[in-house]
């Protein structure tokens, strides 16, 4: 894909290692698929799965030992998006921070655009 065209996407640090983290544990590469498909409650949603390597239209993202996938039909709804990892008492679970999307749901996987 060309690099220009491609709007901006990052990943932290601390989500990088989380990532390593659980490929580890299932004895695979660092590889996250972060995917946006149609549907949950508010009209699409992330995915999130472990890969074993990258597509021919995938933006990768290199952050420390890891690497994020994006299609580009995905992208598409992730420009000027931040994957970050979230630990709190309610929980730990990878989290978009996402200035595309207008509204969501309680859960964070699930959001709409205008």
């Amino acid at each position: 894909m060309d690099a220009a065209a491609i709007p901006a996407f990052a990943v932290t640090p601390r989500a990088a290692e989380e990532i390593a983290a659980i490929a580890a544990r299932q004895g695979r590469a660092p590889l996250l698929r972060l995917s946006v498909s149609a549907g949950g409650c508010s009209g699409l949603q992330y995915g999130f799965d472990l890969a074993e390597a990258p597509e021919a239209d995938d933006l990768v993202v290199a952050q420390g030992p890891a690497r994020v996938l994006v299609d580009s039909v995905s992208l598409d709804f992730l420009g000027g998006a931040v994957l970050d990892w979230h630990d709190s008492l309610m929980g730990a679970h990878f989290k978009v921070v996402n200035p595309q999307a207008v509204s969501g749901c309680g859960c964070g996987t699930s959001f709409a655009v205008a």
